[in-house]
């Protein structure tokens, strides 16, 4: 982290959909010209100053003194003069494996610290061999998938594990994730990660082992086999019935992240999955094999473009709750749950992001510099602020 730097946070992507959400976050939470110093940047300075001025007349606040920075992703010059001048950069410019690379660089290279919502496995991976090292030799803090993926799911183990040890004298070896109830999209920049990923899988097969396996994102390291999630099965410890879960393939991947930052502190041998409850019975069954047969609505032509996104009625009805279930060696059960009361890839992604940042520069500034998962990072600094602050919810149940 860069200690002089003239900003505690740039966000770079400010007039795209999301972005434009985070800004809108931060003025009302945090105002301009407060404690926490903030700019807005992009590649169009008028496109900036439109969005600054509608989040200003939105919020009725006078928002004229918020400092544009002009950044693109196909000029490295740019960016570099971007992360000279803040401590971190939130940037939701994606698809990332399409214009994070040079900015994910640049961030290393400087110090400075960056967050991001990457759900791509592979480019997330591919950072992790180019700059880890790097970032821990200039103490920048890289911190990837700070949205819905997968801040819910990374930290909601984080936070049951955190509860067996004093519930069950120590870490579960084996942890279900189970999606109880959502409602709400997943964002453009989601769908068009997935067409990205799948279209760089079909220039290079090296990507397809990458992302089959489970410890793709822990070099080195390979656990116990893990559970496929990918039919539809009875959860007989819920009783219910389970599909498959769209986001599993980079949740679970965090997940086993952050385990190994942690000094495998879940245990080497930790297995986790994630799915998707779709209820008992017959009418459950169903329901399940459904799912199973679709692809999510990710894949499709009729899904969310980057830069769209749901009303703003239709972010503040969404919610999500997750359900966590961890068994211990001899059979003992503990089960914590996150709730949002957002929209899953909208309303609560940007502010979780936002929270995330302000955690990292203000909150978290002993964490080393390297390439980091959210909760292994932050742990309990960012559950607090985002029950204080993001309208999330984490309870032992």
């Amino acid at each position: 982290m860069n200690p002089t730097a003239e900003f505690d946070i740039i966000v770079y992507g400010a007039s795209g959909f999301t972005g434009r959400l985070v800004a809108e976050y931060l003025a009302k939470q945090y105002g301009v010209g407060g404690k926490l110093r903030w700019a807005m940047a992009g590649r169009s300075p008028d496109k900036l100053a439109a969005v600054r001025d509608d989040i200003g007349a939105l919020l009725n606040l006078d928002l004229a003194d918020t400092p544009l920075v002009t950044a693109d992703a196909d000029d490295p010059a740019s960016l570099k003069a971007m992360v000279a001048r803040t401590k971190a950069v939130l940037t939701t410019v994606g698809p990332y494996q399409l214009y994070g690379s040079a900015l994910v660089a640049a961030c290393a290279q400087a110090g400075t610290d960056y967050l991001d919502l990457c759900g791509e496995p592979a480019w997330m991976r591919q950072m992790i061999d180019a700059h880890h090292a790097t970032a821990q030799k200039t103490g920048a803090r890289i911190v990837f998938s700070c949205g819905f993926d997968s801040i819910p799911f990374e930290l909601g183990v984080w936070f049951l594990q955190d509860a067996a040890k004093t519930q069950l004298g120590g870490p579960v070896p084996r942890v279900k994730g189970r999606v109880r109830g959502m409602k709400g999209g997943f964002s453009g920049g989601t769908a068009a990660s997935l067409k990205a990923t799948m279209a760089a899988a079909a220039r290079d097969p090296s990507i397809v082992a990458l992302l089959k396996n489970p410890f793709s994102l822990v070099p080195g390291f390979e656990g116990p086999a893990q559970p496929s999630g990918n039919r539809p099965m009875l959860d007989e410890d819920l009783g219910v019935w389970v599909a498959p879960f769209v986001m599993a393939a980079i949740n679970t991947r965090n997940v086993h992240r952050s385990n190994a930052l942690l000094g495998q502190a879940y245990g080497a041998d930790f297995v986790y999955d994630e799915m998707m409850m779709t209820g008992p019975g017959e009418q459950g069954e169903q329901i399940a094999k459904m799912i199973a047969a679709s692809d999510g609505g990710l894949g499709g032509e009729g899904g969310p473009k980057p830069g769209e996104g749901p009303s703003k009625e239709e972010r503040e009805t969404g919610f999500y709750d997750v359900l966590f279930v961890g068994v211990a060696a001899d059979g003992r059960q503990i089960r914590a749950s996150v709730k949002g009361d957002k929209d899953p890839g909208y309303g609560s992604t940007s502010k979780m992001i936002s929270e995330s940042a302000v955690c990292l520069v203000t909150e978290a500034t002993d964490v080393p510099g390297g390439i980091w998962t959210p909760g292994a990072a932050m742990q309990g600094k960012l559950v607090k602020r985002l029950e204080e602050n993001a309208g999330l919810k984490f309870a032992v149940e």
